[in-house]
């Protein structure tokens, strides 16, 4: 049997800007990508803290070390700049795997910084 459970989440990031014309994707600093362990096009999960609105979406790197969180496409609809948004990511485990499960938490600073691993 599997189980999906959280892989991992980048913890209240600063939505830094939206763009309605893109063709859809959450754009991330790939330090926040690494540090998460997530990949470039994967699916992810995000909950926005200010509006309550859920969406799914993927995941494209932006340019490193300037603390991007850009709403894309229809998400940009979702939030504006200055939300705060938590990505999460899921992963199928199975029960051998549970054993030595544990989540990847990103904490990150109001510019994106990580805080905390």
């Amino acid at each position: 049997m599997f189980r999906v459970m959280l892989r991992s989440k980048i913890h209240r990031a600063t939505v830094t800007d939206s763009n309605l014309e893109y063709e859809g994707s959450l754009t991330i600093d790939p330090v926040l990508i690494e540090a998460a362990g997530m990949l470039p096009y994967e699916q992810v999960s995000v909950s926005n803290l200010n509006n309550g609105e859920r969406f799914e979406t993927y995941v494209i790197p932006g340019k490193r070390g300037a603390g991007e969180m850009v709403l894309n496409g229809p998400t940009a609809r979702k939030g504006v700049k200055g939300d705060r948004i938590i990505v999460f990511c899921y992963e199928f485990f199975n029960e051998e795997e549970l054993k030595a499960y544990k989540p990847r938490i990103v904490l990150v600073d109001e510019n994106n910084r990580v805080k905390e691993k």
